[in-house]
């Protein structure tokens, strides 16, 4: 089962060049799974989308009132972010081995206790999935 993380959920609701490609992995998927985590990363991602007017304000909110709707139809799966996340994620961080941002961390914890594959287009979160021996698709690449 995939865990999206924000790089391909914004690639399934916004217009990128990778759209085309994560919609079809996304519906392929049965019920893809992410954190509440991502519910913010994608308000972030598509307010930064407006600020830097690749989207317009009206667009950004029928993008995210879409995904509000695919949240109530459990079209995915959410997975609550809780303490031992945060424990995994700091232990992880702590081990100076990697580049690993605190939300990547977070992302990463929540995917390997779900025992779940991670769906990315971030080089830098693929390789840490790796390292960790988390199993992981980059779209990129794939």
């Amino acid at each position: 089962m995939y865990y999206l993380d924000t790089s391909v959920l914004a690639a399934y609701y916004c217009p990128e060049p990778l759209s085309e490609k994560v919609e079809k992995l996304v519906i392929s998927a049965d019920r893809p799974c992410i954190s509440s985590l991502s519910e913010v990363e994608l308000a972030s991602a598509i307010s930064r989308k407006i600020r830097e007017n690749n989207l317009s304000p009206e667009d950004g909110n029928k993008i995210f009132n879409q995904f509000q709707t695919h949240l109530k139809e459990t079209f995915f799966r959410l997975i609550s972010v809780d303490d031992r996340h945060y424990q995994t994620a700091k232990n992880w961080i702590l081990q100076f081995a990697i580049p690993l941002k605190t939300l990547d961390a977070l992302h990463l914890t929540v995917t390997a206790e779900g025992d779940l594959t991670l769906l990315t287009s971030d080089r830098q979160l693929y390789i840490s999935a790796k390292y960790f021996g988390i199993e992981a698709v980059n779209v990129l690449i794939e």
